[in-house]
């Protein structure tokens, strides 16, 4: 990809500190939004109105195009892993969870990436990401301890199940597309990479959610404007934006922050208890996360020197 439209590293800074705002806050926002809604079918309208957008744009730009065949693995991976997947179970596991734990469980999405890099690609285990690890297991299991967390209500430990398979899910799609040559850039894919998930998405909302009714009204437009053409649109594109000119670890470790984001913002707004579990197991995973990034970070460096030698 080319460097027209590259954005300075004063404004890259600025989108970067709106995508973690935005996707932050929109934890507790989707959590609003699920009373008006039926989770699927609220994935599906945020997909389908980012796609909008997004294909406004990149075709404002010139990017709008048929993906290459050599992109088809992603487009589908991407589509129905992180988008059609991911969306539709944290949704639905959002309705069991409180918002600021769904953020955090979500976010395990690095830390799970550790140990299927191991065993799929055959990456090795270096200390920090040792260190990653037992930190970030240490704070999912300070998360599900039989003191701080309900074994006996179904709905919790489905709600909690489902937030931690998205995350392995995602994981699993980042290590499979884990050095794939794109062919085309990211803003000209992603329309269909949402047009997938919908397309899978709907036969799911048809049969699990056909007969149950969405309450119109202002309050459920607020949150579909803000998750597709804000929370998908705009902060998909300010990520390519952000990424091209920012070092990695910096995109990274930055995106870290959208869980606590999440957490803060859900206690403010909507009341949610500030419980000593739910600190210590995100102080806990938080650790691991960063950790684990700076390994990624410190292997790319190490790759960097070698080339150039």
């Amino acid at each position: 990809m080319t460097n027209q439209g590259a954005v300075s590293q004063r404004t890259a800074w600025v989108l970067l500190a709106a995508v973690v705002v935005f996707w932050g806050v929109n934890w507790p926002v989707m959590k609003y939004g699920l009373q008006y809604v039926p989770p699927l079918t609220f994935a599906t309208l945020r997909m389908a109105m980012g796609a909008v957008v997004l294909a406004l744009v990149a075709g404002w730009r010139g990017e709008l195009k048929v993906p290459h065949r050599e992109d088809l693995p992603l487009v589908f991976g991407v589509g129905l892993l992180q988008m059609a997947a991911f969306m539709g179970l944290v949704n639905v596991g959002l309705q069991y969870v409180p918002a600021g734990r769904s953020a955090i469980l979500a976010y395990t999405t690095p830390l799970w990436v550790v140990p299927l890099a191991v065993l799929l690609l055959g990456e090795s285990l270096t200390r920090l990401r040792v260190l990653g690890l037992v930190l970030g297991l240490g704070g999912v299991a300070v998360l599900f301890n039989p003191l701080g967390f309900d074994w006996h209500d179904p709905h919790v430990v489905l709600g909690n199940g489902l937030l931690l398979f998205a995350a392995l899910l995602w994981a699993l799609l980042i290590v499979k597309v884990r050095g794939h040559r794109w062919t085309g850039s990211p803003l000209s894919l992603m329309p269909w990479q949402l047009l997938v998930a919908i397309l899978a998405m709907l036969p799911f909302v048809y049969f699990f959610e056909g007969d149950n009714a969405i309450h119109w009204g202002a309050p459920l437009a607020w949150v579909l404007v803000y998750n597709g053409p804000i929370a998908t649109a705009f902060c998909f594109w300010a990520m390519i934006s952000v990424t091209r000119a920012l070092p990695a670890i910096t995109t990274s470790l930055s995106t870290l922050c959208v869980p606590l984001v999440g957490y803060v913002t859900a206690v403010l707004v909507l009341g949610e208890a500030v419980s000593l579990t739910n600190a210590v197991g995100f102080a806990l995973i938080l650790g691991g996360l960063v950790f684990a990034s700076l390994s990624d970070w410190k292997k790319s460096q190490e790759l960097k020197h070698a080339q150039a030698a």
